[in-house]
């Protein structure tokens, strides 16, 4: 089993720092290279690049909660249910189509129908 795991690419674990300016206030970034990466297709998606996206998601995030805590996670998160999201059939795998033209409740209902059950007990058995 661990062998699907550790024979993975080690560029793509290997961390990296950007700077994004977040209304004109410098920040450092650090994220391994697949979240990056997925980051990126994420952006593209909807016509943006990493820093605007980032911006987006910072900006939406503190209307919604009235602050941020862990950015950073926030993002690798982001990125976790944005696969998973694909997986469940709520995000499509194609590319081309925006993420901001989907319907947000739709896409919810499916991480909804998903047995979370599941990673609760993984967890548990860990």
């Amino acid at each position: 089993m661990c062998q699907v795991f550790i024979s993975a690419d080690p560029a793509l674990y290997d961390s990296r720092t950007r700077s994004l300016r977040l209304h004109g206030v410098a920040t450092s970034i650090k994220l391994e290279n697949l979240f990056w990466q997925v980051l990126e297709e994420i952006a593209t998606r909807d016509g943006m690049g990493v820093p605007q996206l980032c911006t987006k998601l910072y900006d939406e995030l503190v209307e919604e909660r009235g602050e941020v805590d862990n950015f950073a996670s926030f993002l690798r998160v982001c990125c976790g249910r944005y696969l998973a999201l694909q997986l469940s059939g709520g995000i499509p795998q194609d590319a081309s189509i925006p993420i901001a033209s989907l319907n947000a409740q739709r896409v919810l209902a499916t991480e909804r129908r998903t047995p979370s059950r599941h990673l609760h007990a993984h967890a548990h058995a860990a």
